[in-house]
């Protein structure tokens, strides 16, 4: 969710230039096949500011995840705003958190479970795992997994549904393979994805909705709208009376 490669238009063809190993390389952008991937969605924070959620619902966008917490204690400042008119504009929203390193994955855990509301529906919650913006020591693979279990667990509990883990760039090369099971959203900018086990796909990092002043992360979801009223639904044992927090 942080972005590395910036796009231009030119003669009507999109490009990027991005920076690999101290050398320069061109690519076409592109957007992934409607009729394969007709589901749209975006992922936003308090870096998009202020966004007008019934103008974006209606430029063909179907879910939003939100930003909610970081760490043990930061909230993002707009979780609650783009929530409540995200949802109230009839997309389907859902809620991540940004996993830091240097927190225990338990405290990390409360802070979501207190900021991010229950007992209505929801996307399953998301685990954003990367290293920029993030603490300097990196942990090994089994420390990852410890702390991330320590996550997961009450997160899972609370919200009745397992969670979805992003991973980019040096983290996904660090830890994708040894990573506890969990369905994948993968970011992939100039290419269809090459791993067949996703969710979600994060094919446009500075990508343009009306709605929202500057750039925002374009998704598609592998599936049709009856997938998204899965992840969307209501855990079973939900009575879908809204709990306290």
């Amino acid at each position: 969710m942080r972005k590395r490669i910036v796009f231009w238009s030119l003669a009507g063809v999109v490009v990027a230039c991005a920076v690999a190993a101290g050398a320069y390389f061109w690519f076409r952008g592109f957007s992934p096949d409607r009729a394969e991937f007709p589901i749209r969605g975006i992922d936003v924070s308090h870096h998009q500011a202020t966004i007008d959620w019934r103008r974006v619902a209606a430029d063909d966008v179907a879910f939003a995840i939100i930003k909610a917490t970081e760490g043990g204690t930061h909230v993002d400042t707009l979780f609650a705003a783009n929530l409540r008119e995200a949802r109230a504009a009839g997309l389907a929203v859902g809620a991540y958190h940004f996993f830091t390193f240097c927190r225990p994955g338990a405290d990390q855990a409360k802070n979501f479970i207190a900021v991010v509301p229950r007992g209505e529906p929801l996307l399953p919650p998301v685990v954003d795992i990367e290293f920029g913006g993030n603490c300097p020591q990196r942990p090994s693979p089994e420390q990852l997994n410890t702390e991330l279990a320590a996550f997961l667990g009450p997160v899972e509990t609370a919200f009745g549904k397992q969670a979805i883990l992003y991973l980019t760039d040096e983290a996904a090369d660090a830890y994708s393979a040894t990573i506890i099971a969990r369905r994948r959203w993968l970011r992939s900018l100039e290419t269809r994805p090459s791993e067949r086990d996703w969710i979600y796909w994060q094919y446009h990092n500075m990508g343009r909705v009306d709605g929202i002043e500057g750039d925002v992360d374009l998704n598609v979801l592998k599936g049709g709208r009856e997938t998204l009223a899965e992840l969307f639904a209501p855990p079973p044992n939900s009575s879908g009376t809204p709990q306290s927090h």
